[in-house]
């Protein structure tokens, strides 16, 4: 991203990273599951021919609770009968006509999917049981205007197991913290234009990531449903888990007219030129030469669309998303959404094990690893900006090869030319620009796995290997396209390099009609 950054630098005003729409679930782990559930109603002396008609008045009594916080301040509830009708768009309308700035804004209503529970017979074991399945019931929708994160909803589910997804963005709420710091802003929809202190704004969305989830999270639970506590006199704490985030990197342009010369071009190289390998390393996953390392079955899927509002790209792996587009005529955004946690690592001890040692673990969903996610979104998308910052150069691809299509001195020494459109050549650029090497470098070893198709069979040969990489490297870096890291191994392809090789390489790409259009 720094590259990208530098080289637009005279035209971006400033960058924002951090949370946009952000989605927790809350669940009762007891409730949440098949065994508990028994348990519950085990615990309440409920059998399951009566189970119906006992969640049946538990939902009556905790709708009219829930109504009743509604009523009491004399707040509108209403049913959502048109299922067209943005449910936000609602709540900011409403705030506005009636001038609310903090408290309860209205409750919203509707039959909706979810996950529930039945009682059924059992043929086979001749006896009823209890069976959880896709479902719909009637939901409710808390609309409150907090003076901490400002615009969040609170969604109470009102049949088992009473899952409340809790809805919040995390722009709006850096809005309300630049409110309360005295800091001037430009915002349009959920991106910001123009920031009196971009630096000062960073600082405010990092603090996001140190919240207190959990004592968020209830206290807008407790404002929305006391009604829950009708449910079980004695719960468990909800268990609050991020079911969906989106990490957004915002890049605001001096000028319309800037990004819009721009971005076409970023777009077409992004739909034409990013493969399913690159996908999966700007995401994180490591490849080999043959593909996805290790036991991966998923798909990758990229979809371009143009909308009126702008430009989208999405980039799917699995169930995980990297997208761009262009927000307000002015922001260009760059997203990373992590709905498949288990794709992810983090670093920490086995659960339930605090004084273990740790290791690398995968990624849990609960908010407890809400600071890692957001250090795995951030790095996918400095990688994706990164693979991009060479794309929109003005010079000629004749000018960016003249130098490096005729020999060279360094140190005294003769370089040959580079014949890019040979196959040789071709591979050497293409393995020293692979995106696993875009922050570590790469080493004389990591180029021999590339670049020799069969392995040293004894120190001799491995010798020999060596030293033909050895020549290759210093023909690069004789013509200024790597720089050999101090005091290390490893090598890194030069910003001049970078320009470079991502021109060769995808002139070397482009079909004959692409040259010609």
């Amino acid at each position: 991203m720094k590259t990208f950054i530098q080289r637009f630098a005279q035209d971006i005003l400033g960058v924002l990273h951090g949370f946009d729409r952000i989605r927790f679930r809350g669940t009762r782990r007891l409730l949440a599951n098949v065994g508990g559930m028994m348990r519950f109603l085990w615990q309440r002396q409920v059998l399951l021919k009566d189970f119906k008609a006992f969640a049946g008045n538990l939902t009556a009594e905790v709708r009219q609770a829930a109504e009743a916080v509604a009523s009491q301040q004399g707040r509108p509830v209403a049913y959502l009968q048109n299922n067209d009708l943005k449910k936000e768009d609602w709540a900011r309308d409403l705030a506005q006509r009636d001038g609310i700035e903090h408290g309860l804004i209205g409750v919203l209503k509707a039959v909706e999917g979810c996950w529930s529970y039945e009682v059924g017979p059992n043929r086979a074991q001749k006896k009823l049981e209890l069976r959880g399945k896709p479902s719909k019931c009637l939901h409710y929708y808390h609309y409150f205007m907090d003076p901490e994160v400002g615009l969040t909803y609170v969604r109470l589910q009102t049949w088992f197991p009473f899952t409340v997804p809790v809805g919040m963005n995390g722009r709006a709420w850096l809005a309300r913290q630049m409110d309360q710091s005295g800091l001037r802003y430009r915002r349009r929809d959920n991106c910001f234009a123009w920031i009196e202190d971009w630096a000062r704004a960073q600082r405010l969305l990092e603090e996001q990531l140190r919240t207190d989830w959990p004592g968020l999270l209830n206290r807008l639970l407790d404002q929305a449903n006391p009604a829950l506590a009708l449910v079980d006199a004695h719960p468990t704490p909800y268990y609050w888990s991020m079911d969906e985030g989106e990490w957004a990197s915002d890049l605001a342009f001096r000028s319309s007219s800037a990004l819009a010369e721009r971005a076409p071009r970023w777009f077409r190289h992004a739909w034409l030129n990013f493969d399913s390998g690159d996908v999966m390393r700007f995401l994180g996953r490591k490849t080999t030469e043959q593909g996805a390392h290790g036991n991966f079955a998923g798909e990758v899927v990229s979809d371009l669309k143009r909308r009126a509002e702008g430009t989208r790209i999405k980039h799917r792996v699995n169930g995980n998303w990297l997208k761009m587009y262009d927000k307000q005529g002015s922001v260009l955004r760059v997203e990373t959404v992590i709905n498949q946690t288990r794709d992810m690592k983090v670093y920490r001890t086995k659960e339930g094990d605090e004084d273990g040692v740790k290791s690398w673990q995968r990624l849990r969903k609960g908010v407890a690893d809400v600071q890692r996610r957001a250090e795995i979104s951030q790095a996918a998308n400095e990688r994706y900006l990164e693979a991009l910052a060479t794309v929109d150069d003005s010079r000629s691809l004749a000018e960016l090869a003249e130098g490096v299509c005729r020999p060279v001195t360094r140190q005294g020494k003769r370089a040959r030319a580079l014949n890019p459109l040979a196959a040789d050549d071709g591979r050497l650029l293409e393995a020293v620009n692979r995106g696993e090497f875009t922050i570590n470098g790469f080493r004389n070893r990591d180029l021999r796995k590339l670049l020799f198709t069969k392995l040293a069979k004894d120190k001799a040969e491995q010798r020999q290997q060596s030293a033909a990489i050895t020549r290759k490297l210093r023909l690069l870096r004789a013509h200024g396209l790597i720089h050999k890291v101090p005091k290390t191994h490893r090598y890194q392809i030069s910003p001049h390099g970078t320009d470079v090789i991502n021109a060769l390489l995808t002139a070397r790409q482009a079909s004959t009609a692409t040259l010609a259009a």
